[in-house]
C-alpha cells in the first residue's frame, strides 16, 4: 500500500486541494499529523468535504493546535511540546495520504522539522505554485528531499508558467504528476475530475 506525503514549497500553495485529489484518486485514507489554526474548519474537514468515495477514512491528527502559525510557535502558545517520536502513522490497510504543515523545514520544536516526520518509505509529492521566487523554493525543497533519498514527484498548482515548470523539471529530474489549474471552486465534482485525470500516474508512483 502506498504512503504519499504531500508537502509544498511554501504555505498557501494548494497542498490541501492536492491532498484531496490524491486521496480521491486512490480512495486512500487521509491524515494530517499536525493541525494548526481553526480547529472547527481544519484541513481534515476540508478534505472530507471534497471527497465522493466511501472508502476513505480521515484519521485524527497527532497534534491539534489553536493558533494559525508555525507548529513550534503554536505549540508553545498552547503549552504543548511536539515530539516527532510521538507522531505515529495511523494503522490502516489502505493507501494513506499524509499532508504536511507549511513547507519542508517548518519547525516542530527546537530540533525537529516537518522533514523529520517523513518516513523513508514515503513517496513525496511536492506542490509547486508559480510566484516570484518559486523556482528557488521549488529547487531547494526538491533537492533537500532528493539528498535524503526520497522518491519525489511534483504537482503544479495554479496558472501555467511553462518557463518556470520546465526549468524545475529540467534541474531536478523529478516526475511530473500534472497541474491543478485555477478553478472557480474546488467542490466534489472538480476534485473527482482531477482525481480521474491523475489516477493512472498516481497508481504508478
Amino acid at each position: 500500500m502506498q504512503r504519499i506525503f504531500v508537502t509544498g514549497i511554501s504555505t498557501e500553495v494548494g497542498k490541501t486541494v492536492a491532498s484531496a485529489i490524491i486521496t480521491e484518486a486512490l480512495e486512500a485514507d487521509y491524515w494530517k499529523p499536525i493541525q494548526a489554526g481553526d480547529l472547527d474548519h481544519t484541513d481534515s474537514h476540508k478534505v472530507a468535504a471534497m471527497l465522493t468515495n466511501t472508502k476513505t477514512k480521515i484519521h485524527k491528527s497527532a497534534f491539534e493546535l489553536t493558533s494559525p502559525m508555525s507548529p513550534h510557535a503554536a505549540a508553545e502558545i498552547d503549552g504543548v511540546t511536539i515530539n516527532a517520536n510521538n507522531i505515529q502513522e495511523p494503522e490502516t490497510e489502505n493507501h494513506l495520504v499524509i499532508e504536511g504543515a507549511g513547507g519542508l523545514l517548518v519547525p516542530l520544536n527546537a530540533e525537529d522539522t516537518i522533514l523529520d516526520i517523513i518516513m523513508p518509505n514515503y513517496k513525496v509529492v511536492v506542490v509547486s505554485r508559480h510566484y516570484l521566487g518559486s523556482i528557488n523554493h521549488s529547487l531547494l525543497t526538491i533537492r533537500w528531499l532528493q539528498a535524503k533519498g526520497y522518491d519525489v514527484s511534483v504537482l503544479f498548482s495554479g496558472n501555467a508558467n511553462l518557463q518556470t515548470e520546465d526549468i524545475i523539471l529540467h534541474k531536478t529530474g523529478v516526475s511530473l504528476i500534472g497541474r491543478i489549474d485555477e478553478e472557480p471552486s474546488f467542490d466534489k465534482a472538480t476534485v473527482k475530475r482531477y482525481a480521474d485525470k491523475f489516477r493512472n500516474i498516481l497508481q504508478s508512483l
